[in-house]
């Protein structure tokens, strides 16, 4: 029986840049040239893994004004360039709702620093009161590494197939999975349909 929800952050409660062409176009507009598109993909990747960590995102910019040559606005902050393109996920709040009925709930995100209580703050995340949240800056842990399922375990004082994850990255889902939880992955190229199917199989494995 499930007792406890995680659902990831970003791309599932909130709509950011994944399964859309928001980061394309923050890099089109900062500059970044298509040919220099899997370099650039590259070393944000490996720098990225460090910010989830607890790295100031904002560290980042003279490192990309050196190596691609670009010129940054005046007091340009890449975390709220992010965030001014985030939106709200206009389908979760009754897949919230219903879990909410059932289970105790909580967040177990890749973040980075100041980027939660910003989304907050803009009035994007959906209403919940969440009973945990697992912050990889917070926690210095970050998936799909197996000790933050079991920091997550023990903050929601359940294990196993009593915990059901929703993530948009497979290799965090199959991570948690091989970790014994109960797990889906939503498509965040579609939240209307990714919504309605989670639900759906919320309510079929509730039975």
């Amino acid at each position: 029986m499930i007792s406890f929800v995680y659902f990831d952050v970003g791309g599932v409660v909130v709509n950011d840049c994944k399964g859309n062409d928001k980061f394309e176009k923050m890099k089109r507009e900062l500059g970044i040239k298509p040919d220099d598109d899997k370099e650039f993909d590259e070393f944000y990747d490996e720098y990225e893994k460090e910010v989830c960590l607890g790295k100031d995102i904002d560290t980042i910019i003279p490192i990309i004004k050196e190596k691609f040559h670009i010129n940054f606005p005046a007091n340009y902050s890449m975390l709220i360039d992010f965030i001014n393109r985030f939106e709200k996920n206009a389908y979760i709040q009754p897949v919230i709702d219903r879990m909410k009925q059932d289970c105790r709930m909580g967040l177990l995100t890749n973040m980075y620093p100041r980027m939660l209580t910003a989304m907050i703050e803009r009035g994007i995340m959906p209403k919940a009161n969440w009973d945990v949240v697992i912050d990889s800056t917070i926690e210095r842990l970050r998936k799909p590494d197996v000790d933050i399922f079991k920091l997550a375990s023990l903050r929601a004082n359940a294990k196993g197939g009593e915990i059901f994850f929703i993530d948009n990255t497979i290799g965090n889902v199959n991570a948690a999975k091989d970790f014994g939880w109960q797990t889906f992955f939503y498509d965040s190229a579609d939240h209307k349909k990714s919504c309605a199917d989670l639900l759906e199989y919320y309510n079929q494995i509730r039975k």
